[in-house]
């Protein structure tokens, strides 16, 4: 095994720098502040004494010497020491930032283990494996939430891939749906001896619908992948003049299924996308007369509320269960049993008025109402 040099600059080896420098420091201004109190206690005392050559009776052999000259006998009779106690000292502080590097690699150690603990597992994880979780133990500190954080963001992960995995597998089955029954009446029409141009025709006319209903499906597909997409620009329009363009278009269709269509349209400016706005009140405008009984109701209005730009479609219809409601905006979601019935839609009409609102920024609420149907408001910010 090759040893690498310089060797890399790990948070490890820094950590164990920085703990080892900060010892080193610290243990040699301890020194130097005990050095010179000790070199004071010594020499302090000393100056200004009186100097005697030998004894005397009468003090005739004292003489009284200077400041320095006491300080330099001082340094002179605790020379040794005081290079005894610095050399000492040295080489105690030498031994002991080499005990510190080693402590300091060690406790460095212990404090990353959680972060070669996230390391590992964000290496591991795959797209296969998202539920794997990290469950770090330990104090309930920085690094405790870094690996709860690591935890949410594989929960978030998990939710969405396990989300796209079950939109793909209800697209493929819409898609194979009418492919199937156009391949079906095609492989009929051709191994019928008796085929005249009138059954042809028929038969033709039958794989020509199947076509537009695959068409239909791309188009939602494709007005869902837009409003996840967000939005590129914004401009300022009224949410009212295109809710209105919206309940003209569908207000013969409102007159034959014999619905009442009540309609408040109070001014209300907000600034994104008004095509997908348009779409977004198609799709609950759609909702509402689809799911909706003969001689019922359906109430749209606009309007502002706390500077933002309101939304709301109510409908009378079936009753529809409380624990329904949070699954209505996933894509091909449906309350029928028969989720591929025909006249019901593809089950993406509230998922992409879910995308376009996400899109705006806006809240969007969905409520089952006690008598029957659906109330969902969209907020859009100001």
């Amino acid at each position: 095994m090759s040893l690498r040099w310089p060797p890399p600059r790990t948070v490890r080896l820094r950590l164990t720098l920085w703990y080892s420098g900060l010892f080193l420091v610290s243990g040699a201004a301890l020194l130097t502040v005990t050095y010179l109190l000790v070199l004071r206690a010594l020499i302090g005392p000393t100056a200004a004494n009186a100097l005697c050559a030998a004894p005397g009776r009468d003090g005739s052999g004292c003489h009284v010497i200077g400041a320095q000259q006491a300080r330099a006998m001082a340094l002179q009779d605790y020379g040794t020491v005081l290079h005894e106690l610095l050399t000492r000292s040295a080489i105690a502080l030498a031994l002991m930032a080499v005990l510190s590097i080693a402590l300091g690699w060690f406790v460095a150690g212990r404090a990353l283990r959680p972060l070669r603990t996230i390391t590992a597992a964000a290496r591991r994880i795959s797209a296969t494996s998202l539920g794997e979780r990290l469950a770090l133990g330990g104090p309930d500190d920085e690094l405790r939430e870094l690996g709860d954080t690591f935890d949410a963001l594989l929960a978030r992960l998990e939710t969405s891939f396990r989300a796209q995995r079950q939109f793909i597998a209800n697209a493929s089955h819409e898609l194979r749906t009418p492919l199937a029954r156009q391949r079906v009446i095609s492989q009929v029409a051709l191994a019928d001896p008796g085929a005249t141009a009138g059954s042809l025709r028929a038969a033709h006319e039958r794989v020509l619908a199947g076509g537009a209903e695959q068409q239909q499906l791309i188009d939602a597909l494709l007005t869902l992948a837009r409003g996840q997409a967000g939005l590129p620009q914004r401009e300022p329009f009224d949410l009212a003049a295109v809710t209105g363009q919206v309940i003209t278009a569908r207000r013969a269709e409102a007159d034959e299924k014999q619905l009442t269509l009540h309609t408040v349209l109070a001014p209300a400016p907000m600034a994104g996308s008004s095509r997908l706005a348009e779409r977004l009140a198609a799709n609950l405008l759609d909702n509402a007369l689809r799911h909706n009984l003969p001689g019922g109701r359906v109430d749209v209005s606009t309007g502002t509320r706390d500077r933002r730009a309101v939304l709301a479609v109510a409908n009378t219809g079936p009753v529809v269960p409380p624990a329904a409601v949070d699954r209505i905006f996933e894509p091909f979601q449906r309350l029928a049993a028969d989720r591929v019935s025909r006249g019901e839609g593809f089950g993406l009409g509230l998922s992409i008025v879910h995308a376009i609102a996400e899109a705006h920024g806006a809240s969007i609420v969905a409520r089952s109402q006690p008598e029957g149907g659906l109330l969902i408001e969209v907020a859009f910010p100001g």
